[in-house]
């Protein structure tokens, strides 16, 4: 599981459109090591299959339509898992601008706080220390 999934201002499970689940698990798919190794591998079993006289002849006319199509795709592939990494940022960021401004009153208050025990704590020591 990713660590943004944790996030508690990212909504996540039930709280996502079918589209949203979709491209987390195509940008966590696609966007991994054992899938560039998997596609490495495809590539070349379907190279060693092939030769120059398998199902699918020299220079891979088939394997050249399909790697084709998939490229026509890419950019839409890409900019759903973009479009989905900036929603998740946004997420984020509205959630930390909420913690932030509450931050930010919880340390005004404590800043009273500090200001007024200094005046009470300067004016016990003027009556315990006042010269009389």
């Amino acid at each position: 599981m990713s660590t943004w999934q944790q996030h508690p201002g990212v909504r996540s499970g039930n709280r996502l459109t079918a589209g949203e689940r979709a491209a987390d698990v195509v940008r966590n798919g696609m966007g991994s090591w054992p899938f560039v190794f998997t596609f490495l591998g495809f590539m070349a079993i379907w190279a060693a299959l092939n030769g120059n006289r398998g199902f699918d002849p020299y220079p891979f006319i088939l394997l050249n339509l399909f790697l084709s199509m998939i490229a026509g795709l890419q950019g839409a592939i890409l900019l759903t898992s973009a479009k989905r990494a900036d929603s998740i940022s946004s997420e984020v960021a509205l959630h930390t601008l909420a913690n932030t401004a509450r931050l930010q009153e919880l340390i005004e208050t404590n800043t009273a706080l500090t200001t007024t025990i200094s005046e009470l704590a300067t004016q016990i020591h003027d009556h315990v220390f006042a010269e009389d």
